[in-house]
């Protein structure tokens, strides 16, 4: 009734000499201050979207924005979704965005590094996601920026980073090194969450996956730490340093106790890592441990990795003694 009583009062006004009127309610600038992103929901009707939109400040007159849509309703219906609103936009181009705008782009960055228990509270935590968050797998998931809208599903998103992930193992996979004692692209994908998980200095993951590389040729244990840590807290992240009963556990995971490989992936591993360790740079270090600077010292033999490891130690017990 609303509606056809504004569309009666344009007509009136129009019939009444009223043109120039109706035609500056249409075009003059509206009383949006700023660009402003506004989520019009599905399922209401001309009448709902246009109070929400005056209560949001991107109209003045909900009648008028009725009347508006009704004898423009020729030119497309109005849809659902977040779109971007201009500042001092009039009724013309308010209802333009809602036919013709692209929804606005909101973007979710799932970083390096990350265990799939992390990934998926991000995504549960995205805001504009919906419906039921879906089971990942460790690794799964392709570390990477995603785009999506408001009201597209969890798992259209983790579809998404799923197929991301499989595209990058497959490609780069074809592009590997010789010689790799790495049977599937899996194994690779294994090993690249170790090295995501042992360095966050770029230009250090080819030496570190070099040395995991020398070792699992000569059938040494990979003695990785976060492999340790991951078993400690059951796929988790540990909130405490290991300790000497975390390196002693019997867990398929305990790379200090099995030889090659654990079972599955650590983390999500980013491109930088599986490429580092498709084609690995040439080294003939075998050990690393913390320099004190954020990166490492790598060693040959191993009485020159136990020197890095009693400086190391001296550089921690420097540090704990400081107030």
């Amino acid at each position: 009734m609303r509606i056809f009583l504004a569309v009666l009062l344009v007509l009136l006004a129009l019939a009444g000499g009223g043109a120039w009127w109706a035609r500056e309610a249409w075009v003059s600038p509206g009383p949006l201050p700023a660009p402003t992103a506004i989520v019009v929901p599905r399922g209401g009707g001309t009448e709902a979207i246009g109070a929400l939109l005056a209560e949001r400040g991107a109209i003045s007159d909900p009648r008028l924005f009725a009347a508006g849509v009704w004898l423009t309703r020729d030119e497309g219906p109005l849809r659902a979704g977040e779109y971007l609103f201009p500042a001092q936009g009039s009724l013309r181009e308010v209802v333009s965005v809602l036919r013709n705008a692209r929804p606005v782009q909101r973007r979710l960055t799932l970083p390096e590094g990350l265990t799939a228990r992390q990934m998926a509270t991000l995504l549960e935590q995205a805001e504009g996601l919906t419906g039921e968050m879906p089971v990942i797998d460790e690794g799964e998931l392709l570390p990477e920026t995603y785009a999506y809208s408001w009201g597209d599903t969890r798992a259209a998103v983790a579809r998404r980073a799923g197929a991301a992930m499989r595209e990058a193992l497959e490609r780069l996979w074809k592009d590997r090194a010789e010689g790799l004692p790495l049977a599937s692209p899996r194994e690779a994908l294994v090993l690249a969450s170790i090295v995501e998980r042992e360095t966050g200095m770029p230009e250090e993951r080819g030496q570190v996956a070099g040395v995991f590389i020398n070792r699992l040729k000569r059938n040494m244990p990979l003695q990785s730490d976060p492999t340790v840590a991951y078993a400690a807290a059951d796929g988790g992240v540990l909130d405490r340093p290991l300790s000497r009963a975390d390196l002693e556990r019997d867990h398929p995971f305990n790379t200090y106790r099995i030889r090659g490989l654990p079972p599955g992936p650590i983390a999500s591993p980013g491109l930088e890592s599986l490429r580092a360790v498709l084609n690995p740079q040439e080294t003939d270090a075998l050990y690393f441990v913390a320099d004190g600077n954020g990166g490492h010292a790598f060693a040959r033999t191993l009485e020159e990795h136990n020197r890095n490891v009693a400086r190391w130690r001296a550089i921690e017990r420097q540090r704990g003694a400081r107030p």
